[in-house]
């Protein structure tokens, strides 16, 4: 027997982009045949999908993992590498996504509702598109960008144009039996229906569904019994239905004080995709009148409950089935409004929205944790520091060249960092050395390397051994020997 849940939580890891490759074209009497390295493959992309078929969130109850693949690096030959497929979850219509902080980041209603639950990260360059006039054969290519990676919580909410309230045991199952097709739990005993049940009800030329969901009891807006989990799947539905039980023997319990105590749990409950439930259309439903005190119940508090709340009230039995037939109606009629009386969906314009002129696309900000440092926020600044390898000198060059052609070092300047000062760019820190102001050609080098940093390197060198030459002349012999008996 399958299990129905309606509330997971899903790690999203999207897969990275591939490495490009840093290739020199090699043949015969062409020893240096040019750069022909291809870029890196992208990532694929963790991709949410409504499906009709679906109806639970059950697959990811049991597998909460969801891992797309990587892309594939880059070869010699102008060669590049393949892109991974984008990994695609099934879902049922009317998932609701959650962030981490519980702030919604979709609703995902109708068939084929496509949603990114994670980007794949972007394949680095190959040296082959990063050749230009100042480097005409790099030796290095860009890394692929890793891909993303989100916790996020999925919530279904049914899909119902009619929710049953009511208390347990009202008949609020066999009622959605008698009006459709659907067959959920029936018993004498409370909480039978521990998952909604819909069912699709035909009266005329009109088609809409009705929801059963689990039994409401005092305090359920607060998460006593099934509370939250019944709320939850009324927030779409149009008009409510209550379903009062006229047969109970329960001491302190009448069909008013029903009515009166859902609709204070009903008031109490604020749905998280906006609205209130005490805007939705009502009606009453006197079930059970079959039984003889029932049906006296009815026919005493019939008017009662119609004066007090102002909704159409409608005596019913689902064992003899009488009063359906007008329950229906009254079900349809109050659907055909609501329907009629939303807005007309427009056609969908793509609105663009050119960059501003003086937006340059980062931010320069003071570092609250390290004094004199600053912090560059943006984008692209990012996502370069990702894609470089730190670990070859023309890297770090390039990446020197872009950052200063985007004007970073200028804003750097204009608030007041001083050669030296630790600046951070995504989770990369490093000492602030102004190299190549914006619209500086680049000194070409051999390849793998850059003169700047050999110059910044010599001059480090030369700083620590006079450094140490100070040391030496404020110090005695046995000091000296003690901390370095080279130097002594």
């Amino acid at each position: 027997m399958s299990k129905f849940v309606d509330r997971v939580v899903v790690h999203a890891t999207a897969g990275a982009g591939g490495n490009g490759c840093a290739s020199v074209h090699r043949e015969k009497f062409k020893p240096l045949g040019g750069p022909d390295g291809g870029n890196g493959g992208r990532g694929g992309s963790v991709v949410l999908v409504v499906d009709q078929g679906v109806h639970t969130l059950l697959d990811f109850h049991h597998r909460p993992h969801a891992m797309a693949r990587s892309g594939k690096q880059g070869q010699g030959g102008f060669k590049a590498g393949a892109n991974a497929e984008d990994l695609e979850l099934r879902v049922p219509d009317g998932t609701v996504v959650f962030d981490a902080r519980g702030a919604i980041v979709a609703d995902l209603v109708g068939a084929g509702t496509r949603f990114v639950a994670a980007e794949g990260g972007r394949g680095g360059l190959g040296n082959a598109a990063l050749a230009s006039a100042a480097r005409k054969a790099p030796g290095f290519a860009l890394l692929g960008e890793p891909g993303e990676s989100r916790d996020l919580v999925l919530e279904l909410r049914s899909m119902a144009d009619v929710g049953l309230v009511g208390f347990p045991s009202a008949g609020k199952s066999s009622l959605v039996a008698a009006l459709s097709a659907a067959r959920p739990k029936i018993a004498d005993y409370p909480f039978t229906t521990l998952v909604p049940q819909l069912g699709v009800v035909t009266t005329g030329e009109d088609v809409f569904t009705v929801a059963d969901v689990p039994g409401l009891i005092p305090g359920a807006s607060e998460g006593r019994g099934l509370g939250l989990d019944f709320l939850r799947h009324i927030e779409r539905c149009s008009v409510l239905v209550h379903v009062v039980d006229c047969a109970t023997f329960e001491p302190g319990r009448d069909p008013v004080s029903d009515v009166q105590a859902l609709e204070d749990e009903l008031a109490r409950y604020t749905p998280a995709l906006g609205g209130e439930l005490s805007d939705r259309p009502r009606l009453i439903a006197l079930n059970k009148i079959d039984v003889p005190d029932a049906k006296d119940m009815a026919e005493l508090v019939a008017a009662d409950l119609a004066e007090r709340f102002g909704w159409p009230v409608v005596p019913i039995s689902t064992a003899s089935r009488h009063g359906l037939r007008e329950l229906t109606f009254a079900m349809a009629e109050q659907v055909r409004a609501h329907r009629d009386a939303q807005p007309v969906a427009e056609p969908t314009r793509i609105v663009l929205r050119p960059q501003a002129v003086d937006d340059s696309g980062f931010t320069v900000e003071p570092d609250p944790e390290l004094p004199d440092g600053f912090i560059v926020r943006g984008a692209r600044p990012e996502r370069w520091i990702r894609q470089t390898a730190f670990d070859n000198d023309e890297a770090v060059g390039y990446l020197a060249d872009r950052l200063a052609r985007l004007g970073v070092e200028d804003a750097l300047a204009e608030a007041g960092a001083q050669p030296g000062c630790p600046v951070t760019i995504g989770d990369v820190t490093f000492d602030w050395e102004p190299s190549t102001p914006s619209g500086v050609a680049v000194m070409m080098s051999g390849r793998g390397t850059d003169r700047r940093l050999e110059q910044s390197s010599r001059i480090s060198a030369a700083e620590r051994k006079a450094a140490r030459a100070e040391r030496r002349r404020t110090r005695t012999d046995d000091e000296l020997f003690a901390e370095d008996p080279e130097d002594a």
